[in-house]
């Protein structure tokens, strides 16, 4: 069975930590298996990334599906950042033994861990709060006073730029996931309501539009991200997924952004956190 249909066979909402690290890992497969997204990995190419391919991303994210379940868990047994951070600790460690030190997923562990957390607890409590809300909440000011990573290319970009970065976008409830994602995907579905992939492919640019990615910072400085900023924004001004020939002219800027070895990484880990935000969020 492929990853859309195992999605589509999926409860709508994930009822235990088992399921959540499940949705969780079919999220991230979901994001390689949408082309054409600018620079990054697909089922179809490796982008501007040399070290890594779709069946390596894949395989990532089927390690790292155990330790979203923990952390589901332990956001049911109301856990604390120290003990959230060993487990995601312990997902990097088999992720780069998975991925032969390749660094595929970091910062989806981050993101769609405290989100996972957030869902193991929201369902032990019974409450009616976003996942974003509760991470605000419950871990924000831990997120931001914790230990800062030195060795994330992210975080470097982050402290040279005056970026929020990871850490920002979590301690204020993920507002990219709701506020510019989520929006984008529901009205992308009444643009293609019958095409997932292409869903996925204008809520990607609309993340790419609005959000200060530390990955094009890295790798493109401010110049890099400006480029990336308009491209994605002539896209959806022309009509999105919307339009004629919208396919063609996604892929020629997929194809911009490998030539000028761009990478938006931090908008395909939001992406995959917005699909499961949308499969549990309901409403929001």
């Amino acid at each position: 069975m492929n990853v859309a249909l195992r999605w589509q066979s999926l409860p709508e909402r994930a009822p235990d930590p088992e399921q959540f690290g499940h949705l969780a890992s079919l999220c991230l497969k979901l994001e390689v298996e949408t082309y054409p997204k600018p620079g990054l990995v697909s089922h179809v190419d490796n982008g501007a990334h040399s070290d890594m391919d779709a069946g390596l991303l894949c395989r990532s994210a089927d390690t790292l599906a155990p330790f979203f379940s923990d952390l589901a868990a332990a956001g049911a047994d109301g856990a604390g950042m120290n003990r959230l951070r060993a487990i995601g600790v312990a997902a990097e460690r088999a992720m780069l033994a998975a991925t032969c030190g390749v660094n595929t997923h970091r910062g989806a562990i981050f993101g769609l861990g405290l989100l996972c957390a957030a869902a193991g607890y929201r369902n032990a409590v019974g409450i009616r709060k976003s996942l974003g809300r509760l991470v605000s909440e419950r871990w924000g000011e831990d997120i931001l006073s914790g230990p800062v990573s030195l060795r994330s290319h992210g975080a470097v970009a982050a402290r040279r730029y005056g970026a929020a970065g990871a850490r920002g976008e979590a301690a204020d409830g993920f507002p990219s996931v709701y506020d510019i994602a989520l929006p984008a995907l529901h009205a992308a579905r009444e643009l293609a309501p019958h095409d997932e992939e292409a869903v996925r492919v204008q809520t990607c640019m609309s993340l790419i539009t609005s959000v200060t990615d530390t990955n094009l910072l890295h790798r493109g400085g401010a110049e890099g991200l400006g480029f990336a900023q308009a491209s994605a924004s002539a896209f959806l001004a022309a009509g999105g997924v919307g339009s004629a020939e919208w396919r063609r002219r996604a892929a020629d800027i997929h194809q911009a952004f490998v030539t000028r070895n761009l990478s938006p990484g931090g908008s395909a880990d939001l992406l995959a956190m917005t699909l499961f935000v949308d499969r549990i969020d309901p409403g929001c």
